[in-house]
């Protein structure tokens, strides 16, 4: 296990294996060192940018080079990091370029992280990154290669501000459950259906639960018995083709001095073979991420709870297995949902849309501030924002606040809109029921879903973010994100719910996220 440590003192004097440094370029090309470097570069003199320029180095973004010090420092090693232009180093750039330090260590047991961390804020976004930066998932390799590192020492002048201290264990709590998170997202769909899937959250709360905070999150687990008797109808309607029966999970943080409360939303389809719609083969493949909303939610709630923030939490988390069969849903079936509205299906591969219907209907009924749901959810919003960046939803306030917390935690999304031809589509194109699952347009067909999903919110501030692109990357890692499962959703929660905690209590004259 690793151990991070924030402290004063000189990179340059530091013994350790490594030492990391930014180092940034000016307007005309010429290398800088960052707050963190000075003393490192001092310790060089004149030879410092000659020597990175003569390896090629030249400061931009996502840069790295490491070299032996030869003792002109008491690190054995010195690992440079670019940080891109040298006027704004934001907490993002730093959070990115420690990820990227992060996976370039080697095997060194000792690590002294001397990049910018002047303040609060920074010394956060250097935990973050390289915490997240250092994720790997090898449950089943059967070697390990792991360096085996044993600590991390974050440089700062600031490292005896209680500012500074909180951030860091705050950092490292969140940093935790998102790694958590992407091992749920990661492990293969056999080992995580529903019902595994909601004991790894049970047996999550149970060992948080011995850390002797009061208030727990309180977990309760939802059967198909049960929610039939809630008239669950999408949630039972995508699991009744699997073997494996569908769970709504409910979490509860109940503060009791909260100042605002929320209900959270998360997709856990453990896997989607599209239903009888069923998917073409090379679709399918990495379709056991269609549960990381579900993941997203689940663990920011008990980052939430972990860090103490005064918010009423409630979090459903359906889950079900989307699969063919003779017993499976069929493509013109009429479902009644928890809030008695009728759908009528059309396309068994836009089943997310369906479990998130029952689990908004229930948040709606509860007593809430606001709803704020996170869903792998359409494909056409990957096409249209790409893999990096998500499509938020919802009404104007609460879409607000969570692309406030979004540009706080340093994720990308974009807010697109819920149009009345859309709204008018899903109200009125169904003979049969009081709503259209899918039309089988193309265009815009993102928006449909969300519209869609407004119809179960009963017209409570709601938020939807569509994280199909951001939840899982197909791709080599990037700054602090790695291949596979992301952990996208977590830290926009969370420090959504740190400003509602900042913001009015609860029966206040404006409640939190109303228009």
């Amino acid at each position: 296990m690793t151990t991070y440590t924030l402290r004063k003192g000189s990179p340059a004097k530091t013994r350790t294996d490594l030492v990391v440094i930014g180092v940034a370029h000016s307007p005309k090309g010429d290398l800088e060192a960052c707050p963190g470097a000075e003393e490192v570069a001092a310790a060089y003199g004149r030879r410092f940018k000659p020597l990175l320029t003569s390896m090629g180095f030249r400061g931009d973004a996502g840069e790295v080079l490491r070299l032996p010090t030869a003792g002109t420092i008491k690190a054995g090693q010195l690992l440079v990091v670019g940080l891109g232009p040298r006027e704004s180093l934001t907490p993002e750039r730093v959070r990115r370029a420690t990820g990227v330090a992060a996976r370039n260590i080697g095997n060194a047991a000792s690590v002294a992280l001397a990049l910018p961390a002047q303040d609060a804020d920074h010394v956060r976004a250097v935990a973050e990154g390289f915490i997240s930066g250092a994720y790997s998932f090898k449950r089943y390799k059967s070697k390990s290669d792991d360096a085996g590192l044993a600590d991390v020492s974050i440089l700062s002048d600031a490292a005896r501000r209680q500012d500074s201290v909180a951030a860091l264990e705050a950092a490292e709590t969140v940093g935790a459950l998102v790694n958590r998170a992407r091992d749920w997202v990661n492990t293969p769909p056999n080992d995580l259906t529903p019902e595994l899937f909601a004991d790894e959250v049970v047996t999550l709360g149970k060992e948080l639960t011995g850390r002797g905070r009061t208030p727990k999150v309180a977990i309760e687990v939802l059967g198909a018995d049960e929610l039939e008797s809630l008239g669950c109808g999408g949630i039972l309607g995508v699991g009744q083709g699997s073997a494996n029966p569908p769970r709504l999970v409910r979490l509860t943080w109940a503060p009791e001095d909260a100042r605002a409360s929320v209900a959270f939303v998360g997709k856990g389809i453990t896997y989607d073979s599209g239903g009888l719609t069923i998917k073409p083969g090379s679709s399918m493949a990495t379709m056991k991420y269609d549960m990381g909303g579900a993941a997203a939610v689940i663990a920011a709630t008990f980052a939430i709870a972990e860090l103490g923030l005064p918010v009423a939490v409630t979090t459903y988390a359906p889950m079900a297995e989307n699969m063919p069969s003779g017993n499976a849903m069929r493509p013109g079936d009429v479902l009644t949902m928890y809030d008695g509205q009728s759908v009528e299906v059309t396309n068994t591969d836009a089943e997310g849309r369906l479990i998130l219907a029952d689990a908004i209907a229930m948040a709606a009924e509860s007593d809430v501030d606001s709803i704020v749901d996170a869903a792998t959810l359409t494909g056409p919003c990957i096409v249209a924002l790409g893999e990096k960046v998500s499509g938020l939803f919802g009404d104007d306030a609460t879409v607000a606040a969570v692309a406030a917390a979004a540009e706080a935690s340093g994720e990308m999304l974009w807010r697109l809109p819920i149009t009345d031809e859309a709204r008018n589509a899903v109200r009125t194109e169904s003979k049969v029921a009081d709503v259209l699952q899918h039309n089988w347009v193309r265009w815009g067909s993102a928006l449909f879903a969300a519209a869609f999903l407004d119809e179960f919110t009963g017209g409570k501030p709601w938020a939807h973010l569509d994280i199909a692109g951001p939840a899982w990357n197909t791709g080599g890692p990037w700054g602090h994100v790695p291949s596979g499962a992301t952990g996208y959703g977590i830290t926009t929660l969370v420090a959504y719910a740190a400003a509602l905690a900042d913001g009015p209590a609860s029966g206040s004259e404006e409640p939190v996220g109303s228009d």
